[in-house]
This record gives structure tokens, C-alpha cells and sequence, in this order.
């Protein structure tokens, strides 16, 4: 196995009291918006309502934020690989698939007025954002993004800048976020794939998050300049926290998938065009 450089990571001022703060304000902002809605939601209707867990999800996807970004897993990851592949892991596929759960943007077309509605929908059927939503882009930005980071010298300048630091975990969040979004997203989608071909490319990622592990496990073509021991840490909990994440995602996908309704040919003879207008799923 190749020997690893061995070297602390440093970030300076990233352990400052306003870089702890900043994060923690931003999700209380978060969960009070979406709070917000939700109870404007069951307002507006009362039968339909909101569902529980729906908020009980995004808040739950939140708290995962909140423990990666903060201490004691924040200040282990400037100082340790392992704390960095726990953040890692929470923020970029714990997290991600708890707040598309929560179905963010089917609460804000409920609660938002019709042209704003419209407007959105719009944006949803725009062109690069049906490009964006496609599984292997998804695919691309997230697992597809492993191999730079720790097979190249990335990873070492990141963890030398607080402000490439930062990027990354935004990375993370944002790519981990679309891919759940595809793969087993309940919130209304434009041109989303088959459950049978979103179950290859969940497969692809579980094979690439594997592949990726055993090789940084091994010490071949990394690049990272940490002690053995936490490299073959961090690998454990790719491996093993990614498995469990994946299985969570595949049990969204099932649970979320509703069969296509279609129109009776007896129907389409009378003249009944077929359904074709997104509907947003039922809560």
C-alpha cells in the first residue's frame, strides 16, 4: 500500500464562533420558512392539510445539517479524515434524501398564488433544468465527483482554504439533493425516467461509492495527505454509511412510486384525449 503524507488539516479561521453561527442561523431560517408554509398549507386547506411527515422529514434533514456543521463532527474534520467523511456522508446523502422527503416544492405550490405558481412550473419545465434533472447528470455531480477529489491533489487544497471548504459542503448538499430529487423524489418533476432505469443508475452509484472506498481503503491513486489510519477510517465510513444511504434512498424510491394511470382505450375512443398534465403527488 502506498504511504500516505501525514499532516494535519488546517483551516485557520474556520473554527471561528462566526463561521459556527452563520450555519446554525441559516437552518433556524429554514425551518421557520418551511414551517411557515406548512401551516399556511393546512390554513388554505384544511381537508388536504399537510402531512406530518413530510415536516417531520425536512426537519429531520435539517438536524442532519446541523450536526455535520457543527461541533463536535465540524472541529474533528479540520483536524481529522474521519470527521471529514462523516460530514461528508451526513451532508451529502443523509440529509439530502430527508429534505426532498419533506417535498419542498409541492409545499410552495400549495401556498404560493397561481402566477407564482405558474412561474415555477414553468422553471420546472424549462430546458436546462429537465438537462439537470436527467439521472446521469444527477449521477455525474455526485458520485461522478468522487474520483476528482480524492484521486487528485482537490482535496488537499480544499482542506487548506475555509472558503473552498465551505464550496465543497455546498457541493455536496446541492448534488446530493438533485440525485435523491431523481431518483425517488415525490415532488413533481417535468420528464422523470422509469422507476426501472432509476433503479440502474442507484445501482451505478452504489457500485461507484464501493469502488471509490475499497480503493481509498487500499492507499491506491489517492491523494490525501492524512495518516493511514484515518484514510482507512474514512473509507470504513464511506463504505458502510453510503450502503445504509443508498438502501434508505431505494426504500424512498419504492414508497414514493405510483403507478402511471392510463386511459381506458374505450375512453380514448369516445374521443377523452389521455391525461398528460403533472399532477403533484399526494401527501
Amino acid at each position: 500500500m502506498d504511504q500516505l503524507v501525514s499532516s494535519p488539516h488546517e483551516h485557520g479561521a474556520g473554527s471561528s464562533a462566526v463561521q459556527l453561527l452563520l450555519p446554525a442561523l441559516a437552518l433556524l431560517v429554514c425551518a421557520e420558512i418551511y414551517l411557515q408554509l406548512a401551516h399556511r398549507a393546512r390554513r388554505r386547506n384544511p381537508v388536504q392539510g399537510w402531512s406530518p411527515w413530510r415536516t417531520a422529514s425536512f426537519i429531520t434533514g435539517l438536524t442532519l445539517l446541523a450536526t455535520a456543521l457543527l461541533p463536535p463532527i465540524a472541529s474533528l474534520a479540520h483536524t481529522d479524515f474521519r470527521g471529514h467523511m462523516a460530514q461528508h456522508v451526513l451532508i451529502g446523502m443523509y440529509a439530502p434524501l430527508a429534505l426532498v422527503l419533506g417535498a419542498p416544492v409541492t409545499l410552495l405550490l400549495r401556498t404560493v398564488a397561481p402566477r407564482r405558481g405558474r412561474q415555477v412550473t414553468a422553471v420546472l419545465h424549462s430546458r436546462p433544468v429537465v438537462l439537470l434533472a436527467h439521472p446521469a447528470t444527477a449521477l455525474l455531480l455526485s458520485t461522478g465527483s468522487l474520483a476528482p477529489l480524492y484521486f487528485t491533489p482537490l482535496y488537499n487544497a480544499i482542506s487548506a482554504d475555509s472558503t473552498l471548504h465551505w464550496l465543497l459542503h455546498a457541493h455536496f448538499l446541492l448534488s446530493g439533493c438533485l440525485f435523491a430529487y431523481v431518483i425517488a423524489g415525490p415532488d413533481p418533476a417535468p420528464a422523470r425516467s422509469g422507476v426501472p432505469t432509476r433503479l440502474v443508475y442507484l445501482g451505478c452509484a452504489i457500485a461507484g461509492h464501493s469502488v471509490v472506498s475499497q480503493l481509498m481503503y487500499g492507499g491506491f491513486w489517492i491523494d490525501i495527505h492524512a495518516p493511514i489510519r484515518q484514510v482507512q477510517g474514512g473509507a470504513e465510513i464511506m463504505y458502510y454509511g453510503g450502503d445504509i444511504a443508498e438502501l434508505l434512498l431505494a426504500a424512498a424510491l419504492v414508497a414514493t412510486w405510483r403507478p402511471e394511470r392510463r386511459t381506458p382505450p374505450q375512453v380514448q375512443r369516445i374521443g377523452r384525449p389521455p391525461v398528460t398534465a403533472m399532477r403533484a403527488p399526494e401527501t
